[in-house]
């Protein structure tokens, strides 16, 4: 198999490449994708918002809970790396799934992703407003000020987006290095005063990441599906994969490793919470557990810094995440099954301009609008638990796809069986099993958002299938030359590419 070089892709529709639709590569080194990943987890904000509503979904099976979606989340993670070896594509799933199983199904995968990451960076903004008020001793009720300063911080990181995937890393190493060794010296901290008595909860017990404390498969599936939230976000790693040195194997080693790490940081974040804070502390700091946390760990001090931890990974992660829409866009874009101007890059600065300005406008009108409008913000916090939905779905389809491309090698050794067959194959099914079995009981606007959204991707599907697009022609997803027994041994001798 020849790879198409990622600087001079052409459209699926543009073949000769006379227009080109280049992104800048080797913009991100193998470390920064995994800074990239770990970016996109958020880890201490995940902590900070999702821990008082994850305890109250699981109780002392929290821990559990991460522990039993993260094995499966790491599957999917290893499937997201050998579809990347395969096909070296921003769109990532848009792109894979849509030649492994089928262009609709890919059409659908890169729509959820848009449709749902829309909606978090909406939701992820006000929180960087509302913790920079805090750290500053302000009024965190005063909605203008908190909607100011959350848009302000948006527009920065769209403005890095925008300029180039160099500046994009170099910020997001600074804030990530910063927020990661701050939970890093805390997790260590809590584990002494936790093991030599210091705590209000009870005392760790290891069945704590057993079944034990569930009580039945509802408890599970929806500490499940908060538990999906919390991982989310790793897969940017695979949208920069163009712009990645290496991008074939570092975008996906660089998920791999960032699902790893954001896995301890909240196993150990999660079980300090439940030792070290009453259940009532716990829920009344629903917001921001880790201020509280960190008053406890270290008092006076402790709970301003490890705010300035969840200021750096919010705005971090609103950045990532904006990456991750105006790549599939892009990708969209280029193959023309959404109009041709979002898959143009910027001739100087090489980033998809054209999708970053259209998803920072829409997205600051939809952030302005949810927190002035009650019935809006209303609307938009349903929308929230609607994420979960589409985050399972397009997931899922990876992990298939993977089990389909390589279908033919899975069972030539151990490691194929385990890596590329059976580990995203279970961590398909998990993810399939939670996106069913959670409809019934969730709030009919949740499921009429969460589902009505993605439905909606359908429409493009329609006007650009009639309008020829070249993406809907079914291509099959490659073997990577390395796992191709049948490749040639001399790559210069291969027949060269239609």
């Amino acid at each position: 198999m020849t790879r198409t070089d990622a600087t001079t892709r052409p459209s699926q529709n543009d073949p000769s490449g006379t227009h080109t639709h280049d992104l800048q590569a080797d913009g991100v080194s193998a470390a920064g994708s995994v800074v990239m990943a770990v970016a996109g987890s958020a880890p201490a904000y995940s902590i900070a918002a999702t821990t008082a509503t994850l305890v109250a979904a699981a109780g002392l099976a929290s821990p559990a809970a991460l522990l039993w979606c993260g094995l499966p989340m790491l599957g999917i993670a290893w499937a997201f790396a050998f579809l990347g070896r395969a096909d070296v594509n921003a769109g990532a799933a848009y792109s894979w799934v849509g030649r492994a199983l089928h262009p609709i199904l890919g059409f659908l995968s890169g729509w959820a992703l848009v449709i749902s990451a829309t909606i978090f960076m909406v939701a992820g903004a006000l929180p960087a407003g509302v913790m920079t008020v805090a750290l500053f001793g302000g009024d965190q009720n005063n909605v203008p000020l908190v909607t100011a300063i959350g848009a302000i911080w948006f527009l920065i990181m769209a403005g890095c987006v925008l300029v180039g995937v160099q500046i994009t890393a170099r910020a997001q190493w600074i804030m990530s290095t910063i927020e990661v060794g701050i939970l890093f010296v805390f997790a260590i901290v809590a584990i002494i005063r936790a093991a030599t008595g210091t705590h209000a909860g009870p005392s760790f017990s290891w069945d704590w990441l057993s079944f034990a404390h569930f009580t039945g498969p509802g408890a599970f599936i929806a500490a499940a599906l908060v538990a999906a939230f919390y991982y989310w976000g790793w897969d940017v790693s695979s949208n920069l994969n163009e712009e990645t040195k290496d991008g074939h194997k570092n975008a996906g080693l660089g998920g791999i490793i960032g699902v790893i790490i954001v896995f301890l940081l909240f196993e150990i974040f999660t079980i300090a919470t439940l030792v070290m804070l009453p259940a009532k502390t716990i829920e009344e700091n629903s917001g921001n557990v880790l201020g509280a946390l960190g008053q406890v760990i270290w008092p006076g001090v402790g709970g301003n810094i490890l705010v300035i931890a969840v200021v750096l990974s919010t705005i971090a992660t609103l950045e990532t995440t904006l990456i991750q829409v105006t790549r599939s866009l892009f990708a969209m874009g280029r193959d023309n099954t959404i109009p041709a101007a979002f898959g143009r890059t910027h001739k100087k600065w090489r980033t998809p301009a054209f999708a970053t300005l259209v998803v920072t406008g829409v997205s600051l009108v939809l952030f302005i609008g949810s927190n002035f409008l009650g019935s809006v913000g209303e609307i938009l916090s349903n929308a929230i638990s609607s994420i979960g939905l589409q985050i399972a779905f397009y997931y899922a389809l990876a992990g298939i796809a993977v089990v389909v491309a390589y279908r033919k090698i899975i069972f030539k050794s151990v490691k194929n069986f385990i890596f590329i067959g059976l580990w995203p194959a279970v961590g398909a099914i998990f993810m399939l099993v939670i996106f069913v079995v959670s409809i019934p009981n969730l709030d009919p606007i949740v499921i009429a958002i969460g589902i009505g959204t993605l439905a909606l991707g359908i429409v493009p599907i329609i006007i650009y299938w009639k309008k020829g697009a070249a993406y809907f022609q079914r291509r099959p997803l490659e073997l990577p030359d390395e796992l191709d027994e049948k490749a040639p041994e001399n790559i210069d001798e291969r027949p060269p590419v239609a």
